[in-house]
């Protein structure tokens, strides 16, 4: 199951996750022909969007994402090898601090 947007030509990946048994049936039994099954109550007003709402306040409190160079990024194949890659280096500062 993948939720997404798109706009201006571009999309943008929101979740992805493995559809239920619930799920699969209803989609297998779905016409083809039925391509936006978007409910009208989720339609968003991209007009009242403010950018970077909650950008000072993630500043001010912190967060837990870090946002990788590029050159960096190529060095991992995932969030788990950086976790990974971190744990090692704290374990070895740990050590060689006593």
């Amino acid at each position: 199951m993948v939720s997404h947007v798109e706009r201006g030509g571009a999309t943008r990946l929101i979740n992805a996750r493995c559809a239920t048994l619930r799920e699969r049936k209803r989609h297998e039994n779905e016409d083809p022909g039925t391509a936006d099954d978007l409910r009208p109550e989720y339609n968003f007003d991209y007009s009242t969007a403010v950018r970077g709402k909650y950008y000072r306040r993630i500043i001010r409190e912190g967060a837990n994402v870090a946002v990788l160079e590029p050159d960096v990024a190529k060095a991992f194949r995932n969030s788990a090898a950086v976790n990974e890659a971190l744990r090692s280096l704290l374990q070895i500062s740990a050590t060689t601090r006593r």
